[in-house]
C-alpha cells in the first residue's frame, strides 16, 4: 500500500470503511491529518494479527461527533478537547504521533522550499490583505525568486478540521489582527479563497488552481509533490519541515500541562523548530458500551507505539517519546473500566 496521491488516499479511506468487519475489527473516524500513518499501521497490524481497522477519514469534527454518539470504537481529532468536554462525555484522550502543518503553493517555477513567508504575511494572505504574489512584502523576503503579478487564491478546509484549528492557533499567535478578527477554531469565517474537504481536498484544489496557497499535513505535501513554503519561526530562522524540525518543536513539551495530553506545539522556541507542529489525538469512552472493542482499540495503539515508529517516520510523522507512551498506557489502565469496574487494558 503506497500513498502516492490524494485520490488514492481518499479511495482507500472509502475501501477501509466499506470492507466487511471481522469480529475483532475496530472502527474509527475523524482526522485526515494522521490518515496516512493510521492506514500504514492498519496494513501492518492486519498482516501480523489478522485484525483489521475500519477508519473513515472525515475530519476531526466528524470524529468527535461519532465517538460522542457511540457509533465508532474511537474518534480521532487534531484539535484536543478541553477537560470539561472530556468529562462531560466520559472520554479519555491521548496522542498518537506528532506532525507538521505546512503551507503549500502552486506557482509556476517555484519548487519546494523556494518561497519564504513570515507568519504575519501568511495571516495577511489568508485575510485577503495581501492579494498578489508580487506584493512588496513577499518580494522583499524572496529576492531572486520569480513571482507572478497574479492574484493569490487561498485554499482552506471547508469541513470542521483539527488541521484548521492548529493552523489558526498559529496565525493567532503571530498576528494580532488575525486573533482579533478570526481567532483559532476548527472552522472560521474565511474572508477570501475557496474551500476543500479534508487534507485530500485542499491538496487537490491547490494542485488544480494556479497561484493557489493552502495548508495541509506535511505527509500530503510530500507524497503528492506539492511545493511547501518555508516559514520563519520564533527564533527568526527558516527551518525545513521534517521529522527533525517537528521533533525540535516538541523537545521541551510538558505533556501534563493540559487534560488529556492536549498541549499545543505551535510557535515554539528553538532554531530548528517548525512553527506549525502538533500532536494528533484519539478519543475513547472511559466506560465503553462494548469494552471488548475498546480493548482491541488499545491493543492496536499499544502495538503501534511498540512497532510503528519506523512506519510513522517514513511518512515524516514524529513518534511519541517513550516516557509519554508510558504515561498514556498508565492512563488506559487506570481510567478505562468495564461494567464490573475492571480495567479494560492490562499493562
Amino acid at each position: 500500500m503506497k500513498f502516492l496521491s490524494f485520490a488514492f488516499a481518499a479511495g482507500l479511506a472509502a475501501s477501509i470503511l466499506t470492507t466487511p468487519a471481522a469480529a475483532a475489527d475496530i472502527t474509527g473516524a475523524g482526522a485526515t491529518f494522521p490518515f496516512p500513518v493510521y492506514a500504514k499501521w492498519a496494513e501492518a497490524y492486519k498482516k501480523e494479527t489478522g485484525n483489521g481497522l475500519n477508519y473513515q477519514s472525515i475530519g476531526s469534527g466528524g470524529g468527535i461527533k461519532q465517538i460522542q454518539a457511540k457509533t465508532v470504537d474511537f474518534g480521532a481529532t487534531d484539535a484536543p478537547l478541553k477537560g470539561a468536554d472530556l468529562d462531560k462525555h466520559g472520554l479519555l484522550q491521548f496522542p498518537t504521533v506528532m506532525g507538521g502543518v505546512v503551507p503549500v503553493v502552486n506557482i509556476a517555477g517555484v519548487g519546494p522550499g523556494q518561497l519564504k513567508l513570515t507568519g504575519e504575511i501568511l495571516a495577511d494572505i489568508f485575510q485577503g490583505k495581501i492579494a498578489k504574489w508580487s506584493d512588496a512584502r513577499i518580494a522583499k523576503l524572496n529576492e531572486g525568486v520569480k513571482l507572478p503579478d497574479a492574484p493569490i487564491t487561498p485554499v482552506y478546509r471547508s469541513d470542521a478540521s483539527g488541521t484548521t484549528n492548529v493552523f489558526t492557533t498559529y496565525l493567532s499567535q503571530v498576528s494580532e489582527a488575525w486573533k482579533a478578527d478570526l481567532g483559532a477554531n476548527a472552522a472560521v469565517n474565511w474572508p477570501v479563497g475557496q474551500g476543500g474537504k479534508g487534507n485530500e481536498g485542499v491538496a487537490a484544489t491547490v494542485k488544480q488552481v494556479p497561484n493557489a496557497i493552502g495548508y495541509v499535513e506535511y505527509a500530503y505535501a510530500k507524497q503528492n509533490n506539492i511545493p511547501y513554503v518555508l516559514l520563519q519561526n520564533k527564533a527568526g530562522k527558516f527551518p525545513v519541515p521534517s521529522d527533525k524540525s517537528f521533533q525540535a518543536a516538541a523537545a521541551n513539551a510538558d505533556w501534563n500541562a493540559a487534560p488529556g495530553f492536549g498541549i499545543s506545539l505551535t510557535d515554539q522556541a528553538g532554531d530548528e523548530a517548525w512553527p506549525i507542529t502538533a500532536p494528533t489525538f484519539i478519543l475513547v469512552h472511559k466506560a465503553p458500551a462494548k469494552p471488548e472493542q475498546t480493548a482491541e482499540v488499545l491493543k492496536f495503539f499499544a502495538w503501534a507505539y511498540k512497532n510503528g515508529d519506523k512506519l510513522a517516520s517514513d511518512l515524516d510523522y514524529v513518534p511519541l517519546p517513550d516516557n509519554v507512551v508510558a504515561m498514556i498506557e498508565s492512563a488506559w489502565a487506570k481510567e478505562i473500566k468495564d461494567p464490573s469496574g475492571q480495567p479494560v487494558y492490562k499493562q
